[in-house]
């Protein structure tokens, strides 16, 4: 299934002229050797662009059409035209070695080869060049010296004639086809992904831009041991796909990993996504979606307003077809291969209003100063991160979890609250609106909480202990604080934890407390204190008694209960 959405894709963009045809990729270049008719090496050229990373102005390769390159984990096999400089140059950092010089003679076997039968000025310069080129001399030529260090770092190099390059020859171009074509194929099969008998795939090209794994690229198809073979069937011929669908799904999903406006990481798992038509503003409507920007908020409640009033969507004057094909995927590096964390397809429209969903459940009042709306996934899954380590990444298995259950309308992850909890407490009961709406969300998804309006604020008619106690806890921090102005630490600090954990064995001692910050401001307050105190009758009459141990969900509705009531204490008073 996951195979076929990317072959799908690709033929696609190959329609549409965006990925490159069978037997032939786009690689990042660095520089290119300038030869000259006789084979002799003029100079290297500079290939690199200028781009904005951030602040700063970076010289990056640039990306060139070239003949499909290799996969290589181990072994010496060389690519045609363009490979780094052990096997065009015969050299590497120290110079060269027997290592270095098989990868320079495979090159030159296989240039010789290809080009037998080529003719023309660029051919014949490129089979001189290989004939007479000296590994072992290369430090003496003075045109490697300037570029020495990145051009034996891994640098792809291609070949050129003044302006123009190996791989825009026509008579070489044919000739890389003709020898792609004719090579005759170990096995042949039913291939899983098109359903057609094809020459099957030994080796699977890699796929590149998944932080964390090989920076070579990384497999998504792959065998090397017996433990995960089958009828006595090797590497890729364990799982057959034809060569065609091996190319194409690679290609299809390196061009999606290439475009970073439409990937997301969240912890280990890099985040692509696509529309079935390959129409880029379902992305867009999909990327604002899930990561909301303060430019873009107004748009995604224009969204979802237009959703829940089965009102035709449109972004930028353009009519978006809700029953189009979205699919999402998430990929973690896992050494030289990658894992599929998660893979999930569905029309547009149900997504969005599965994400729709999620950010209604998350509304929950405010403080003044919080100016954004929706509290986009990465967001979410900072709230349960301390943000004083180094580290500040979630769970990594959990963060793939959230994503699927807000895109699928499941339930959240047990480990989403469960670390959320595990980060209020080590906090001593810092509840952020965040974190608030989390509970929030996961209490309505996962638990019996009614979902509604009646939770956006206090609940005035919720008589639920946990809930009050919360609420209670949270008078009594106020009655302290109006006691005892400009205090650094309060109840909260100290008893939070056990308050939402075990009641009774602190509860009595908060209201001795209590009764001792009431005649500090008995005089000077008298106000505050009969509101105080009228508000504290009032929810002690709730509770019968003080529970001796509460569950996480009991927990999660103290804490929404203490949020609610420390948001009500900021409220005007006229609005008390």
């Amino acid at each position: 299934m996951i195979l076929q959405a990317l072959v799908k894709h690709y033929e696609t963009l190959a329609e549409d002229g965006k990925v490159s045809r069978r037997g032939w990729c786009h690689a990042k270049v660095s520089f290119a050797l300038n030869l000259a008719e006789d084979g002799r090496l003029k100079g290297v050229i500079d290939l690199k662009l200028e781009d904005n990373r951030g602040k700063k102005q970076v010289w990056v390769p640039r990306p060139i059409e070239v003949p499909e390159m290799v996969s290589r984990s181990s072994g010496v096999s060389s690519n045609f035209l363009c490979d780094n400089s052990k096997y065009l140059l015969g050299i590497d950092k120290e110079g060269t070695n027997q290592r270095v010089l098989d990868c320079f003679q495979a090159a030159k076997e296989k240039h010789i080869d290809i080009l037998e039968n080529v003719h023309n000025n660029m051919a014949e310069a490129i089979k001189k060049f290989f004939m007479t080129w000296e590994p072992e001399r290369a430090k003496e030529h003075y045109e490697l010296q300037e570029f020495w260090d990145e051009i034996t770092e891994g640098a792809n190099l291609i070949f050129c004639m003044g302006g123009d390059y190996a791989q825009d020859d026509p008579e070489i171009r044919t000739a890389w086809m003709q020898a792609n074509e004719s090579k005759s194929g170990e096995s042949d099969g039913i291939c899983l992904v098109t359903g057609n008998r094809a020459e099957i795939a030994r080796i699977h090209s890699t796929v590149k831009g998944v932080p964390g794994a090989q920076s070579s690229g990384a497999a998504l198809v792959s065998f090397n041991a017996p433990a995960f073979e089958s009828y006595g069937k090797e590497q890729s011929y364990n799982a057959p796909v034809g060569k065609y669908a091996a190319f194409a799904y690679t290609t299809a999903l390196n061009y999606l990993l290439s475009q970073r406006e439409y990937t997301f990481q969240l912890g280990d798992t890099m985040v692509v996504f696509w529309a079935e038509n390959g129409d880029k503003i379902y992305q867009d409507a999909f990327c604002w979606s899930v990561a909301p920007q303060p430019d873009n908020q107004e748009v995604m409640k224009g969204i979802f307003d237009a959703l829940k009033e089965h009102r035709a969507v449109a972004v930028d004057d353009i009519e978006l077809d809700t029953s189009q094909r979205f699919f999402i995927m998430g990929l973690a590096p896992n050494a030289a291969r990658l894992s599929v964390r998660f893979f999930y397809q569905d029309c547009f429209g149900s997504i969005l209003s599965n994400i729709a969903k999620h950010y209604e459940r998350m509304e929950i009042v405010k403080p003044s100063w919080e100016e954004r709306k929706y509290l986009g996934v990465w967001q979410m899954l900072q709230e349960t991160v301390n943000q004083k380590s180094k580290e500040k990444k979630p769970v990594s298995n959990m963060a793939a979890m959230v994503l699927q259950a807000i895109l699928s309308g499941g339930k959240y992850p047990v480990s989403l609250y469960s670390n959320l909890m595990i980060r209020i407490r080590s906090e001593q009961g810092r509840v952020t609106w965040g974190r608030a709406a989390i509970t929030k969300a996961y209490l309505i998804r996962n638990s019996v909480m009614e979902e509604g309006e009646k939770y956006m604020g206090v609940n005035e008619e919720n008589h639920d202990t946990a809930y009050v106690l919360g609420r209670v806890f949270s008078v009594l921090e106020a009655i302290q604080e109006e006691a005892n102005p400009g205090i650094n630490a309060t109840i909260r600090d100290r008893y939070f934890n056990a308050a939402c954990a075990t009641p009774a064995s602190v509860f009595p001692v908060l209201m001795k407390l209590k009764n001792s910050h009431v005649k500090k401001i008995e005089t000077s307050k008298k106000s505050f204190k009969i509101y105080y105190e009228n508000l504290l009758t009032q929810l002690m009459g709730s509770i019968e008694e003080f529970p001796k141990r509460m569950t996480l969900e009991e927990q999660g509705r103290f804490i929404l209960g203490y949020y609610h009531q420390v948001q009500k204490r900021y409220e005007k008073k006229e609005d008390k």
